[in-house]
């Protein structure tokens, strides 16, 4: 099996396992609570981005990757370091909702935004074809990342499903008082 296959089919899985483990357990979970501690939960998970500035730590990756590697690694690196540090204002502000709001927006969009743009340009580049130079990096893509997308989407899911009547009833009576 080539290196390209045993990559794809990792991440394949890594998405198979995520969304099982998903619908098991964190989607009962994340439903079970308001949509302002779903969207702290969410952001907990995804203010640990910063940690995607490994793929520019050098001898961290190996070092028989192409030269594209370096553009695909600086964007992904500085790409989840802004999504980590928007899920992060989101967390500080919790308690101040005009401001909290957007922060949510942002690092959803910020962070889907990154991984979509990180996928295409790893495929542009014929990484997953040198999966194996990634090095301790490889873990990233397919494990992390997968549940990083999966929360991305219900995320969304949250943003732009109607609230409930009560719900903004209440909420329009905290605004007034």
């Amino acid at each position: 099996m080539s290196t390209e296959s045993i990559f794809q089919t990792h991440l394949v899985l890594g998405y198979v396992a995520w969304l099982i483990c998903f619908g098991a357990y964190i989607l009962p979970w994340l439903t079970s609570m308001d949509r302002v501690r779903a969207h702290r939960a969410i952001a907990t998970l995804h203010s640990f981005r910063f940690f995607g500035l490994v793929f520019i730590l050098p001898g961290v990756v190996g070092p028989n990757l192409p030269a594209s590697f370096a553009a695909f690694a600086a964007f992904a690196a500085y790409g989840d370091l802004a999504a980590g540090l928007l899920a992060m204002l989101a967390l500080v502000t919790i308690r101040i909702r005009p401001v909290f709001w957007p922060f949510v927006v942002a690092f959803n969009l910020a962070g889907m935004g990154d991984l979509v743009l990180d996928y295409y340009h790893a495929i542009q580049a014929g990484l997953p074809a040198r999966a194996g130079d990634f090095g301790a990096v490889y873990a990233i893509p397919i494990i992390y990342v997968p549940l990083l997308m999966i929360t991305h989407v219900f995320a969304f899911y949250l943003l732009l499903r109607p609230q409930p009547k009560a719900t903004q009833a209440l909420a329009g009576e905290v605004a007034v008082s």
